[in-house]
């Protein structure tokens, strides 16, 4: 690989013979070296490989402004994140995650810490993601020495699950939006039935799972319908009161929701109350 550009000593963006472009680091592999020279491999510690262009120039930029520790720290979080989340994550989660840790340490510098008012509910709704926060926290404390407020592993947390829906960073508000709305989803079933849902049953796992999904379909408005209404209205028939509660839920959507839609959703909800009332 050659040289193509030096941030510091610590960080190069380097070519290999077919023209392809990497962000390397290593401690002191840009020491005395200048463009075009050729990159010693034995002292490559972490190579970047971003096929999405925009999220690579974006990535190019913060180069020049965070300190490789941090973007080092990062890469790692993300490494782990890959290994242990079951979906594939964007390009983009090294630019954003990169720009919000390097924001928080400078908040963190000047005593503020950003608190997020969804952190027990992103907690549950994205556990898997959620864990993978909280070893981030263990990341930055073992390699940076600051230890992190909790609220920080819900932050991370949901640049992981934007990534994981192929988002940029202008739709990371769209998954904590979509957190505070599933838990306004359950209220309205709690309140309608007047339980308490059983958050341990498959039922609740399947039901969130599909309200996760069902709101990616609303943002990118994939709309599917049913043939034939017959099972919705036998479905009607039987489960009134899940029907019902689904309809409380359309309206609170403020949104028309398809008949399939109607269909799994009064489905789930009736799955859901029974493990409960049973």
């Amino acid at each position: 690989m050659i040289i193509q550009k030096i941030f510091n000593n610590n960080a190069i963006i380097a070519s290999d013979p077919g023209k392809r472009e990497f962000v390397v680091m290593g401690r002191g592999i840009a020491f005395k070296k200048s463009a075009g020279e050729p990159v010693d491999k034995s002292l490559i510690e972490k190579i970047f490989v971003l096929q999405q262009k925009e999220a690579s120039e974006k990535f190019k930029l913060l180069l020049e402004d965070v300190p490789p520790e941090y973007i080092s720290v990062c890469y790692d979080i993300i490494e782990y994140g890959k290994n242990n989340l079951e979906g594939t994550l964007s390009d983009y989660i090294y630019v954003t995650l990169t720009d919000h840790l390097n924001n928080a340490m400078k908040m963190y510098e000047e005593g503020i810490f950003n608190t997020n008012p969804l952190s027990w509910e992103i907690r549950r709704f994205y556990p898997k993601e959620y864990k993978v926060g909280v070893k981030a926290l263990e990341f930055i404390e073992s390699t940076l020495g600051k230890t992190l407020p909790e609220d920080e592993a819900a932050n991370i947390a949901l640049h992981l699950v934007n990534a994981e829906l192929n988002g940029s960073s202008s739709k990371f508000h769209n998954v904590a939006v979509q957190a505070e709305k599933i838990q306004d989803i359950l209220n309205i079933i709690k309140y309608t039935y007047n339980i308490e849902l059983d958050e341990q049953s498959i039922s609740y796992e399947r039901f969130i799972t599909h309200l996760k999904f069902f709101f990616q379909r609303l943002m990118q408005a994939q709309k599917r319908w049913l043939e034939d209404d017959f099972l919705l209205q036998q479905v009607k028939s039987k489960y009134r009161r899940a029907y019902d509660c689904m309809l409380k839920i359309e309206k609170y959507l403020d949104t028309e929701l398809t008949d399939e839609e109607k269909l799994y959703l009064t489905i789930h909800i009736q799955r859901i109350t029974s493990d409960t009332i049973e």
